[in-house]
């Protein structure tokens, strides 16, 4: 445990002291008051740098801007990590003297895709049971776990996601607890760290889990072995965490009192919890049925937290207007469903559905191999709610996976659309980026290009792949 005593604490501790002093009051009580300690909520700072850079404008392209904006023969400048702007046909744009022009006629620009639900690096490839490190199976409740101390930045898949302009993903601890631990958001660069990969500034998701997967693993081990007991585990795991976050009111108040008070022992996994219950770590929960995705709004009510995004979210189309009018997300797969009974009720239009009902769409991968094309698999679910009459423009469905993944993710402000301000995160695509034929062709990341499709030199390579060359694989 690393305690902090905060300086200015420290110096507002000795101010009083110092002012009880000058009125003639007791001084013993300062005197004896020992160093306020404080958590430090960041012991794992990201160490990012951001891949060289230098101005670029790209013109003559498609532009989906990510929010729902298309452009038809417009240009992208980015510069300094940045985009400065996006302009429409015959829009003139003032650009640094050295700025490299590519003319992009008969490609397509977008945001980079965000996945916000992977487990790279935790389940990486080559998948061996020596190399799973995803899910804490040893108790319903390890909220103390932290992914990102499971990540192996060689995994090979990082670079795969790349090719396929996956700029940022979330990564996740596994599904089988009802509170699974501390989820990271990554970009994707390649790195010797975790740390070096870690998205400045992101908030911290945790993982919880619906139905199956803890009834299945700890209902012949002491329990849950029912959904209401997957319920009962939430609920005093929740009341724990709330007596955890009084007792640390408690102190505080205590010593802004100018008592000697002592801190409560400090418990990671009820810290998560209280970090969820203060707002600043984001809730991510597998759940599929709609029965069961209302049952748990109800338990965030009674908590008092914000559930982020369900993910998995099979049924969500039953109950878009309940997802709608309580602000929550729902990550889901185009057509992928009925591998367990939880699973059994999906729909190919599950994702416009939800989307036209005015709630918040995510395509998602929870696949290593899904990630690769996520592209596809919204053009799968933007074409079959065509087909069932839900006739939303591609430009509103690129949506799916840029702005409303940053937003689940809370790093909105900063990236998943083409707008001034943002970080430079791009891709350009050979072609439609819904067609099964396009490929990302460039991609860039803060304005660095981190990947080529006619440049294998600039392919990632991880130190594990040296010299083990993959299938289809030209490096």
């Amino acid at each position: 445990m690393k305690i902090i005593p905060s300086k200015l604490t420290l110096s507002m501790a000795c101010i009083a002291s110092f002012c009880l002093m000058g009125c003639g009051q007791d001084a013993s009580v300062d005197s004896t008051q020992a160093p306020k300690v404080s958590i430090n909520p960041d012991p794992y700072p990201s160490t990012y740098k951001p891949i060289l850079s230098e101005p670029t404008l790209i013109t003559n392209v498609t532009i989906f801007d990510g929010i729902g904006g298309k452009i038809e023969n417009g240009s992208v400048y980015f510069a300094e990590g940045k985009i400065q702007a996006v302009a429409k046909s015959g829009q003139s744009l003032d650009t640094a003297s050295n700025t490299t022009i590519i003319d992009g006629t008969g490609k397509w620009v977008t945001p980079g895709i965000i996945d916000n639900h992977s487990h790279l690096g935790v389940y990486p490839s080559p998948s061996t049971r020596s190399h799973s490190d995803g899910n804490e199976m040893t108790n319903p409740v390890t909220a103390q776990v932290w992914a990102e101390h499971s990540v192996w930045p060689q995994d090979p898949g990082f670079g795969r996601a790349l090719a396929g302009g996956v700029t940022t993903l979330q990564i996740l601890p596994g599904s089988a607890n009802l509170f699974g631990g501390r989820s990271v958001v990554l970009k994707n660069v390649p790195s010797r760290t975790m740390q070096d990969m870690k998205f400045p500034q992101a908030p911290y998701g945790m993982k919880m889990a619906c139905g199956e997967n803890p009834k299945r693993v700890y209902g012949e081990k002491g329990g849950p072995m029912t959904r209401m007991g997957n319920v009962a585990g939430y609920r005093q795991a929740w009341s724990d965490a709330q007596d955890y976050l009084r007792k640390w009111e408690a102190y505080e108040r205590d010593y802004e009192a100018g008592k000697d008070a002592s801190p409560p022992k400090r418990d990671l996994k009820l810290e998560t919890l209280a970090g969820v219950l203060k707002g600043d770590i984001r809730v991510h929960m597998h759940c599929y049925r709609a029965d069961e995705m209302t049952v748990m709004m109800d338990v965030m009510k009674e908590f008092d937290y914000q559930i982020g995004t369900f993910h998995h979210a099979v049924e969500a189309y039953k109950i878009a207007d309940k997802l709608k009018e309580n602000n929550v997300c729902s990550a889901m797969w185009a057509d992928w469903w009925g591998f367990k009974m939880e699973a059994y009720d999906g729909i190919r239009e599950n994702i416009p559905a939800v989307h036209a009902a005015g709630a918040c769409a995510i395509v998602h991968s929870d696949s290593d191999l899904g990630i690769q094309r996520l592209n596809q698999e919204a053009a799968k679910a933007w074409s079959d709610g065509k087909r069932a009459g839900i006739d939303i423009p591609m430009e509103d469905a690129w949506i799916w996976l840029s702005a409303n993944p940053a937003k689940s993710l809370g790093i909105f402000d900063k990236t998943g659309s083409l707008e001034a301000g943002k970080q430079a995160d791009i891709v350009v695509w050979n072609g439609n980026p819904f067609s099964t034929y396009t490929k990302a062709e460039q991609v860039y990341i803060d304005g660095g290009l981190a990947y080529s499709l006619t440049d294998t030199s600039s392919w990632p390579v991880s130190d594990f792949e040296l010299g083990q060359v993959g299938e289809g694989d030209s490096k």
